[in-house]
Formats: structure tokens, sequence, C-alpha cells
């Protein structure tokens, strides 16, 4: 079987899993008051679009995407399991998320991660989010990264002071 990403309600026994998952690997890394992770039940009412790859037709990660009208999509609950780790599946769910956002009509991503997930952080560069300024957000959240990422057909230029880098698609 191929690998696919489809839409998934995140109330869904995968989806929970995978989120749960997530959970558990975020607990031992950061106190409780640094993790802000939507529950379900606010990927529910906030109607985050939800998606799960799958390899052979196991939950391999997920991702979701709540968007802000069209100024910015927010990416969400963004996991792989380990055992798929390497094999592109963050890459993929990122540019899938990416891809539903343009086909509504966004133009920038952002998402916060956490300072421990190196490996999070290291994928998220090398798609081309950049660490932005968002001192109000890094004084509430000390142990925060924030990213975004700017698609657009046409070159999207930041506000002054603000350190996005647009890129254009190919």
């Amino acid at each position: 079987m191929a690998v696919v990403i489809t839409p998934e309600h995140p109330a869904s026994s995968d989806a929970t899993a995978l989120i749960a998952e997530l959970d558990a690997h975020l607990t031992p890394l950061y106190p409780s008051e640094s993790r802000h992770g939507f529950s379900v039940q606010k990927l529910i009412t906030d109607a985050v679009a939800f998606f799960v790859v799958r390899d052979g037709g196991s939950p391999a990660g997920c991702g979701g995407i709540k968007l802000f009208g069209t100024e910015y999509g927010e990416i969400k609950r963004m996991w792989v399991r380990p055992q798929f780790r390497g094999s592109g599946y963050g890459k993929l769910m990122l540019d899938h998320l990416a891809d539903y956002a343009m086909s509504h009509g966004v133009a920038l991503l952002r998402l916060e991660t956490g300072i421990h997930q190196h490996a999070a952080i290291r994928l998220y560069e090398r798609e081309g989010l950049q660490a932005y300024s968002a001192v109000w957000w890094l004084q509430k959240r000390p142990r925060q990264s924030v990213l975004r990422k700017a698609y657009s057909v046409r070159l999207r230029f930041s506000p002054p002071g603000d350190r996005l880098l647009a890129r254009r698609l190919k």
C-alpha cells in the first residue's frame, strides 16, 4: 500500500491515539504550564482541519491546521510516530497542510513548537520556516519557539521589524 494523507475527525481512534502519544512525548520535556497543545475537544470546537498520514494502512503521524480567515493558518498537533521517522512523513504532512492552506487562500503559516523538539525544529527550518520576533509570546511562554512561513505566488513582504522569510511556490 502507498503512503496516504487523509482528513480525519480528531476524535477518531487513530487521531486520539496519535495525539495521546504526542502528549506522552511532550510531558517529560516541558512542565504543564509550558504545554499548550490543543485537546481533541479544542481541535473540534475550533474547526481545525485534521489529517492522518498512513503507511500501508497504519497511522504514522498527524497534523492539523487552524485557519484565521485568509490572514494565516496555524499548524496544530503535528506528530510522526518514532518508528516512522526518517521516512519523510513530517515533510509530507507539512506540505499537505501548506497545500490545504493555499487552497483556502491562505499564504502564511505559523506554528509553535517547544525548544526541546530539535528534530521538529530542524524539519521546519529546512522547509523554510523562520523564527520571528514575538516578544510578548516568548515572554509568556519561555520554553516555546515560534516559527512561520510565507507561501505565495508573489513574494509577500513582512511588516517593518518582522523577520519573516517569504518564499515563492514551485
